[in-house]
């Protein structure tokens, strides 16, 4: 019986030890789990996600191809955008300025002259836009007319020889290359989208001193015809110009040429003194008369045989004109392809090809659209009846 008690109670007090023990380590346990639990809410761990294994389906990146310079070509382009920006829309001035400016240059003419004293020699200077990537650049005919050479004076004051590839006396216009790669070049615009009061800009070298100076102005006008053997349907704007932007590029907002600078009128009239009434030849002329120099080294202009003046306010006042647009044929060739169908002076050619001549269309811009031995139909207006003459267009003399 002592023995059994004996036994009895040294395991009651093995079980009482081993319960302690294990009370003991769960409340252990909970103390540190409570520590750690407040030491992470206030320092909170980050976990990173292990890189995930490569995968054989592509994933959906859109390229990046690098910007690559633009090389002359072989071909003679002149509707290349090198100078355009890299879409259609609209840029504010200095942006356009920074765009186009590399594709601005000055044209030297060395002029070699003979009087009494016998042979002299000179320079004078204009403006000029590059059209192309292969070195061809839009000026006036008379900036370069006279010349004995040419060169040209890049917008960082490069300069290099240029010759003269063709030009265009009637509208005012000439085309000079020079050889090697060149800094940019310009688009060409539609000049017929052109709205009166839409922000122009005007970049040339007035005086020849001040190169690729910058003016702003609107579109006063469009088509405006002066007379005085002056190219027709010029686009009208008070961007200041100066002798020296002759051959200048008249821009838009989107950095395209929409014009080439020609003349200005200033002085003192009846009617006051003449300011900010420049004068620029539309784009799509110029590219017409430079598309044929580039193909053919020259200009064949389509031809009536006829003198002419575009109708305008004044003349339909003076005439006791029954119509405001047109124009007035003021004489007529003997057996010239208008003669030869009948029409006479007085006569008033009011659409060529269905196209109404006007404000919108001059007979001169119209008439470049065409090429000898083109047969056009003319609607004229005689004694204020409307008569239709099938005329075949042919060659304008060379002396003319």
């Amino acid at each position: 019986m002592g023995r059994s008690n004996g036994f009895l109670m040294v395991t009651a007090l093995i079980l009482t030890l081993i319960g302690g023990a294990v009370l003991g380590a769960i409340a252990g346990a909970g103390t540190s789990l409570y520590f750690i639990q407040r030491n992470n809410a206030n320092h909170p761990i980050t976990v990173v996600a292990p890189p995930q294994a490569p995968t054989n389906k592509p994933q959906q990146t859109q390229a990046v191809l690098p910007t690559l310079p633009v090389l002359p070509t072989s071909k003679p382009e002149i509707n290349q955008t090198a100078a355009s920006p890299a879409n259609d829309t609209a840029m504010d001035v200095p942006s356009v300025v920074a765009k186009v400016g590399p594709a601005v240059v000055t044209v030297i003419n060395h002029v070699t002259s003979s009087g009494a004293s016998g042979l002299g020699s000179g320079t004078g200077s204009g403006s000029g836009a590059i059209i192309s990537p292969d070195g061809y650049i839009i000026t006036n005919h008379h900036v370069i007319e006279g010349n004995a050479s040419l060169e040209v004076i890049f917008s960082d004051g490069t300069q290099r020889a240029a010759t003269l590839v063709g030009d265009d006396p009637l509208m005012d216009l000439a085309l000079v290359k020079v050889d090697g790669m060149v800094p940019a070049y310009l688009p060409i615009g539609d000049s017929d989208a052109l709205r009166q009061g839409e922000t122009v800009i005007a970049i040339g070298s007035p005086l020849g001193e001040f190169k690729n100076s910058v003016t702003v102005g609107v579109v006063s006008a469009l088509n405006r015809n002066l007379g005085d053997g002056a190219p027709e349907g010029l686009i009208q704007t008070d961007a200041a110009i100066n002798r020296g932007n002759s051959g200048g590029p008249l821009l838009n907002m989107r950095g395209e040429i929409i014009g080439i600078n020609t003349l200005v009128v200033r002085g003192d009239s009846n009617a006051g003194t003449a300011e900010g009434l420049g004068f620029a030849i539309p784009a799509n002329i110029m590219r017409r008369v430079s598309e044929q120099i580039i193909a053919t080294g020259q200009v064949l202009y389509p031809f009536l045989g006829i003198t002419y003046g575009m109708i305008n306010a004044d003349i339909a006042k003076q005439n006791q004109l029954t119509v405001k647009q047109g124009a007035l044929v003021t004489s007529v060739i003997d057996g010239g392809p208008v003669g030869k169908v009948g029409m006479k002076a007085g006569d008033i050619i009011t659409s060529f090809e269905g196209i109404k001549l006007g404000q919108q269309a001059s007979l001169r811009g119209v008439l470049l659209q065409y090429k000898p031995g083109d047969v056009v139909k003319l609607t004229v207006l005689r004694d204020n009846q409307s008569q239709e003459f099938t005329v075949t267009l042919g060659e304008r003399p060379k002396s003319n």
